[in-house]
């Protein structure tokens, strides 16, 4: 567990040491792709030019080659660089995230044209003023169907409300925790309770999930910055002898619960049954390859400890995607674990191009024979409600 959580942050050392280093093209461009990492930009382009709905990832391709055509494409629609008022025609010009289409193609492009457009000198951006806001770092317009960042909503400046499908750091299908929450002022108070869906599609590897009855929760940002939370969280309803036998699957296998030769227990699920916990959570907001929202993490939850990063729409050689990585190596009952997540942008039409991101998510734990493996796969779901932030 020390030599990956070493080589994680060596990883995020090392992105910041290309980025220091690399050096900005000079000579102009005329003839580019605009990268799409400033949503609101590339959404007054589309309103500008009456495109709608304006898609805040959208292909934009500039050419002011030639001074009496000058061209910008929508999404393979061409309009005169001129329609847009002189004031935004300013903003593209000056757009520091090209992708310049002029360059000399040769033969040993076929090795290098990949690396060229994965962009390394701008891998890391500093971040948005949501995001180091202890106030407003809630508020985020994606809806996640298992596990990650909570879907936050405004209702009045810094007040409103959030919920959210598993924990912030559970993988798919491994918890049956849902929680709703309302904010105000970096507090929140909620409550979580069991809606077992999900946990009942999988039929095996269930020694390392997490089952909870339902309670209440609260927390508080330290208002210096959106950089540490703490809470107390309380399971306040006792598991009654019904839900325990179908957790742990008594009356049928012993698939929940993995037993020594001698007959004690190996592996078994964590049931939340009356348990009261202080939470934290230490994070640095952060925007790696123009992710619209990122950070790194280290955090204790329910007892257990965890490491990781989250972000959305990481913008690599022209794909869009997110990215998650939690890794939880201290528990009093459950074995360590890796959650992955990947969900992909652009691959529906129209609105749901930019709005619907899916993708495969694993967990990668201690498998029932004691084994390093795969115990949890399947494609995740994430939903963008709104621009981001």
């Amino acid at each position: 567990m020390k030599q990956i959580s070493l080589i994680f942050f060596l990883f995020i050392i090392l992105i910041t040491a290309i980025n220091l280093q690399a050096q900005e093209d000079e000579d102009p461009i005329f003839y580019y792709q605009m990268e799409p990492l400033d949503d609101s930009l590339f959404i007054l382009i589309q309103e500008t030019l009456f495109i709608d709905p304006p898609d805040p990832k959208a292909e934009i391709i500039v050419d002011l080659r030639d001074p009496n055509n000058q061209t910008i494409s929508v999404r393979g629609a061409l309009y005169p660089f001129l329609a847009l008022p002189a004031d935004l025609r300013a903003k593209v010009i000056t757009y520091p995230f090209k992708i310049n289409l002029e360059e000399t193609v040769h033969f040993g492009s076929v090795f290098t044209k990949v690396i060229e457009r994965l962009r390394l000198s701008r891998v890391l951006n500093t971040p948005s003023v949501y995001q180091i806001s202890p106030a407003l770092g809630y508020i985020n317009p994606f809806i996640q169907v298992q596990g990650g960042e909570r879907f936050g909503i405004p209702l009045k400046t810094d007040v409103g409300i959030s919920f959210g499908f598993g924990t912030p750091y559970s993988g798919v299908l491994e918890t049956n925790f849902i929680e709703a929450n309302f904010h105000i002022l970096g507090f929140r108070a909620g409550i979580f309770q069991s809606a077992n869906t999900f946990v009942e599609l999988k039929e095996f590897d269930n020694h390392n999930n997490l089952f909870v009855s339902n309670g209440f929760q609260i927390s508080y940002v330290v208002p210096f910055g959106n950089f540490f939370e703490f809470g107390y969280l309380s399971a306040s309803q006792r598991l009654n002898e019904t839900q325990i036998l179908k957790y742990t699957k008594q009356t049928v296998n012993k698939d929940n619960i993995v037993l020594n030769p001698d007959g004690t227990i190996r592996y078994q699920p964590y049931l939340l049954d009356t348990q009261s916990f202080i939470n934290w959570e230490f994070r640095y907001p952060i925007r790696i390859l123009g992710s619209t929202r990122g950070k790194i993490y280290v955090a204790r939850f329910i007892d257990e400890m965890h490491i990781g990063y989250s972000g959305r729409e990481h913008t690599l050689g022209g794909s869009v995607f997110d990215f998650r990585f939690d890794a939880m190596f201290n528990s009093p009952v459950r074995q360590p674990q890796y959650v992955v997540d990947i969900m992909v942008q652009k691959i529906f039409d129209m609105w749901a191009s930019s709005a619907i991101a899916v993708g495969p998510s694993a967990i990668v734990g201690t498998k029932k024979n004691g084994s390093l493996g795969i115990t949890s796969i399947l494609f995740n779901l994430r939903i963008k409600v709104g621009t981001s932030l």
